[in-house]
């Protein structure tokens, strides 16, 4: 149960009910219900009692432990569970210290006084009578109050939440509540250039042949151009889960990029080990650059990078010629080809990506209209992959599966250069 006003309206995107559900699905424990609601005490207290019908074990919550009025979820929680709220000195002595050396970074006229912040989240040591206390990682403590179901009260910034629920889950009242919890395998199988269709087909074939589908509990999910298939399954039936996987591997074999569950940038990570990388960015803005450099030691292979939206930029910079532009548009694959040979030159690479498209709105001819990028992956040894595509969506969109596509064109380029 997500709490908190602003991530009802969307001003803060929910990250903690996926995040749970990933720790929840690896303890084996079914996921019925997330649920948000605002700060109101009476929609907390009607998530509380509908969780409860539903006949759940355990219920979670998530925000509303700070120390300002609009931080109801404790004294709600223990409403519904019947206990009272009482003061842990103990925890109020604990919030005190994470609070002293805080408050030294504040001096001069206005500072606030330390006993009138310590008053204030004296709130924040209030517990339901009973409940276990998860220690602060921030000032706000989290509780396990026992019962049935038992409810886990942690804080909502993920920042504090996720070690807190490493305490909560080794806690006797939540061993307890997950005790008749299944064990299950699960795999993740990724896929490019594979429309869910044709998945769909596949999976409806894997269906009449192999004689335990139906104890697999498989999940697909299209993002980006890629294919996530998500398999749960109970130990006993690994077998059936291989043969899924025959089936996957004789029908998509060139789709297939991962049968381990890592994504893209980590594969193209590893394969750059030793390398090194430039890019050449028009319509991405250097998104690629910077998804690149995500990974943990993207410094040891990655360059740098260009954007050159115009086209001088594109002559200046990377040593396009300006009558290759004129003779075939900035979004050409000779001019990715152009870019990505001045991306060697310019940063002394031995691998190179570039990308020039027409991302929107406007900008399009019927001849390229918006959506159309162009792809060049250039090795020092001479290697060149270069392909055009038309992608859907708005700009974000375009800009964001153009990233996607350099990944794994560089991917198959090195895999196979």
């Amino acid at each position: 149960m997500v709490t908190g006003t602003e991530v009802l309206t969307g001003r803060i995107a929910d990250r903690n009910g996926p995040w749970l559900a990933d720790r929840l699905l690896e303890l084996g424990v079914e996921l019925a219900h997330i649920t948000i609601c605002g700060d109101r005490p009476r929609d907390i207290e009607a998530q509380l009692r509908f969780l409860a019908g539903e006949g759940v074990d355990l219920i979670i919550t998530s925000g509303g432990l700070g120390p300002t009025a609009d931080d109801l979820t404790v004294d709600t929680v223990a409403r519904f569970c019947g206990r009272d709220v009482v003061l842990d000195a103990a925890l109020e002595a604990r919030i005190a210290e994470i609070l002293k050396p805080m408050m030294a970074r504040y001096s001069g006229p206005g500072a606030p006084d330390f006993a009138t912040v310590r008053a204030a989240n004296r709130k924040q040591a209030m517990i339901p009578a009973g409940s276990t206390v998860l220690d602060p990682v921030g000032t706000a403590p989290g509780v396990v109050v026992p019962g049935t179901p038992t409810v886990v009260v942690l804080p909502g910034p993920p920042r504090e939440l996720q070690p807190m629920w490493h305490k909560a889950i080794g806690t006797p009242e939540v061993q307890l509540a997950i005790a008749g919890r299944t064990h299950y395998e699960q795999q993740t199988v990724r896929m490019f250039g594979l429309p869910e269709s044709g998945l769909a087909d596949t999976l409806r074939y894997a269906q009449q042949v192999i004689p335990n589908f139906l104890r697999l509990e498989i999940t697909t999910c299209l993002r980006g151009g890629e294919l996530e298939i998500v398999t749960r399954y109970e130990p006993d039936a690994a077998a059936a889960y291989s043969q899924l996987l025959a089936v996957l591997r004789e029908r998509h074999a060139r789709a297939i990029f991962s049968e381990d569950g890592s994504r893209i940038d980590d594969l193209v990570a590893r394969l750059l080990a030793g390398r090194w990388i430039a890019t050449a960015e028009s319509c991405t803005a250097g998104l690629l650059a910077g998804r690149l450099a995500d990974p943990p030691g993207a410094s040891d292979y990655l360059a740098g990078g260009v954007v050159s939206y115009a086209n001088e930029a594109k002559a200046d910079l990377l040593g396009v010629d300006p009558a290759l532009i004129a003779e075939h548009g900035a979004v050409s694959e000779p001019v990715a080809e152009a870019m990505a040979a001045g991306a060697l030159r310019r940063f002394a690479a031995d691998t190179a990506v570039a990308i020039t498209g027409i991302a929107g709105p406007g900008g399009g001819t019927p001849d390229k209209p918006v959506g159309t990028v162009c792809f060049c992956v250039a090795l020092g040894d001479g290697t060149r992959l270069t392909r055009t595509t038309r992608l859907p969506g708005d700009r974000a969109d375009v800009r964001e599966r153009s990233t996607t596509v350099a990944m794994h064109l560089l991917r198959r380029t090195l895999s196979t250069g």
